[in-house]
């Protein structure tokens, strides 16, 4: 099932030797070459690399100061911010694994991943130092670091704040011995929309393959040492730590960061600093294109939009593409792929709807659900199940899961998805939001689409919930856009006149806004719990 390789120009290599170095000898390779271009931008305030390289190397002397060896966990629990790239190379220049923790978790989701890493250092947002401190006891953390976006804020004795923690540092880095291969870099936690948390083991290897197969494929798009990508999408999550940071770094380009998505800041922020890339999530585009003077805010400066972690409806892709005039090339990823599989190409057509091809090196077929020994023919649906050097090592402390997940060199994804004859791949739905109606296999992604397509709606989400009669039945959650009005009868009669019978939903409940992960992603499990607990 090769076919896709036909889409590759002679100018983009699908295999390539990837450089055999770890995270920071990456950063350190740009430092001497861009050591004094722009690294970071925060809120007016510019840091070069070779600043922030100072800041690595202080960071990475202080762990070995109080103590952290190689392999030992540093768990990161902040927003965007210049702090968060320092405590992530220098973490890794220490030899030490990234624990990528959301400040948006809870005490007992924090206790829960703390304990699983063995997490003993955590650098952490002020606002949350609390939240730390109430479970730090039940965990093995030793050395808590706060950082303070505002008025620093003092913690308790015997914690740090992060000024205090790069005092011990001495200018020096013992050396340590990374293999690349083998050296786990970041425990990356997959959200845990299926129940426990699992991290998955990202080795120095596997990130910086996917960021040489992300430079690769967008080589002729993204100039060195001049682009700015605005980076809004949390550096915690995996598509913002690969396409946002490390590339940036790879390319010695700037990274404008911002702690959250607040759209008059991101608008404002894109008037002022006119970023070039601008990769995000549909939920951030409906909400630029929905902004009555989008227009007037300069957001022609941005020219690649790379949208990934939740399929893009087709419609919002085309508006978008009409106020900005940007490309949006939506692509497709997992954290156990350190993400990046597969994005619409730069250099050939593109379709919307679908997530392209793969990027250089990765192999994919789609296979049986019920055994996913048999490869299905372009068209037909199934899993979707791929290998290349960005494929995680494997689920910490979970050899079941990981047994599960990578079975003889393939990553089973649990993706339902299809190719077409040119090898460009659909992903209809996750193996577990598939609605059984009446026998009838029903994708949400199917109904979604068409309820996009209606003039008044701004978001929507569908989900099965119990029938006595159907054993499931559709319901969908929406939100109007401003100003706007409809009835659930005139919504299922679009949905009639756009979808076969067993489609289209006998619910629809109207609500101002969904609920999303930290990332932007609709929360379609918690809108099912919500309604199987009424």
């Amino acid at each position: 099932m090769d076919q896709w390789l036909a889409n590759y120009p002679d100018t983009v290599s699908h295999e390539f030797e990837i450089p055999y170095i770890s995270i920071p000898q990456m950063l350190e390779e740009t430092v001497e070459n861009y050591g004094d271009k722009e690294a970071i931008s925060f809120y007016g305030k510019s840091i070069s690399y070779r600043q922030l390289y100072g800041m690595t190397i202080a960071f990475a002397s202080a762990l070995q100061k109080k103590g952290v060896q190689k392999g030992d966990r540093v768990a990161i629990m902040l927003p965007n911010c210049p702090q968060y790239p320092a405590a992530y190379y220098g973490a890794l220049k220490a030899g030490a694994i990234i624990t990528q923790v959301n400040p948006m978790l809870v005490e007992r989701e924090l206790d829960y991943i703390l304990n699983d890493s063995g997490a003993e250092t955590i650098v952490v947002y002020d606002a949350l130092y609390p939240r730390v401190k109430a479970v730090s006891a039940g965990t093995a953390l030793k050395r808590i670091i706060t950082v303070s976006l505002q008025e620093e804020m003092t913690p308790a004795e015997g914690d740090f704040t992060f000024s205090q923690f790069l005092s011990f540092s001495t200018g020096e880095v013992l050396p340590v011995q990374i293999e690349p291969e083998h050296d786990i870099a970041v425990l990356q936690y997959t959200g845990g929309t299926t129940g426990r948390s699992k991290g998955a083991m990202l080795t120095h290897r596997n990130l910086i393959a996917n960021i040489y197969q992300s430079f690769e494929f967008f080589k002729h798009e993204v100039q060195t040492g001049s682009e700015r990508c605005l980076t809004v999408i949390p550096l915690f999550h995996v598509f913002g730590m690969t396409s946002c940071m490390n590339l940036t770094v790879l390319r010695g380009n700037s990274m404008i960061l911002l702690p959250r998505f607040d759209l008059e800041e991101v608008m404002q922020t894109i008037k002022r600093e006119q970023p070039t890339i601008f990769p995000g999530v549909p939920t951030m585009y409906v909400a630029i294109t929905n902004h009555p003077k989008a227009e007037e805010y300069g957001i022609s400066s941005i020219r690649i939009c790379n949208s990934g972690s939740a399929p893009m409806p087709v419609e919002l892709l085309n508006e978008f593409e009409r106020k900005t005039g940007a490309k949006i090339l939506e692509g497709y990823g997992l954290s156990e792929a350190a993400p990046t599989t597969h994005c619409n190409p730069p250099f050939a057509k593109r379709k919307p709807g679908s997530v392209g091809i793969g990027v250089p090196g990765t192999a994919y077929k789609i296979v049986d659900v019920a055994t996913g020994k048999e490869e299905v023919p372009a068209g037909k649906l199934g899993e979707v199940i791929l290998k290349g050097p960005q494929v995680m090592k494997g689920y910490w402390n979970m050899p079941e899961e990981t047994a599960n997940t990578l079975r003889d060199g393939w990553l089973f994804t649990g993706d339902i998805a299809k190719v077409d004859e040119e090898g460009y791949l659909y992903i209809v739905d996750r193996k577990k939001d598939l609605i059984i109606a009446s026998g009838y296999n029903v994708y949400p992604r199917d109904i979604e689409e068409v309820l996009y397509e209606h003039e008044a709606v701004q978001e929507a989400v569908v989900i099965g919930v119990p029938d006595p009669y159907r054993g499931e039945t559709v319901k969908a959650f929406v939100v109007l856009k401003a100003g706007r009005q409809a009835s659930d009868e005139e919504i299922i009669a679009f949905c009639r006149s756009n979808l076969a019978a067993y489609k289209v939903p006998a619910m629809i409940e109207f609500r101002s806004e969904l609920p999303k992960t930290s990332v932007g992603k609709i929360l379609r499990r918690a809108l099912r719990e919500e309604t199987l607990q009424r």
